[in-house]
């Protein structure tokens, strides 16, 4: 029975044990640990495993980046188009109130000539 004992004494943590009161006063402090210079050491192939991880990672936020600016351009193009579209039907509306309607569609059609010339 003394061996039961020893098993669940050596599961207490140092931390379900209370401390008491610091000297210092300052209970609201961690208590602290001592220092151990290679605890946060890592070997090269999990520091290579872990870079390579988050090269990924970045290479994938970076692609999904691009995605959705490329989808907010086609919108703001769209607009834009619309406007442009909106604006020329417009001023055609104003020619036609003063011209003739065959007049206008003459002019509609070489100014598509010269837009298709000059792109």
């Amino acid at each position: 029975m003394s061996d039961e004992t020893i098993v669940e004494g050596a599961g207490a943590k140092p931390q379900d044990v209370p401390q008491g009161m610091r000297k210092n006063g300052k209970q609201w402090h961690a208590p602290r640990k001592a220092f151990r210079p290679t605890a946060g050491l890592s070997s090269y192939e999990q520091r290579e495993k872990k870079r390579l991880a988050m090269a990924v990672m970045k290479a994938k936020e970076k692609e999904m980046k691009e995605e959705k600016e490329a989808e907010r351009q086609q919108r703001i193009q769209k607009i834009k188009d619309k406007r442009a579209a909106k604006e020329e039907k417009e001023r055609y509306a104003k020619m036609a109130e003063k011209m003739h309607k065959k007049r206008v569609e003459r002019l509609k059609r070489k100014e598509k000539r010269n837009k298709l010339l000059n792109s």
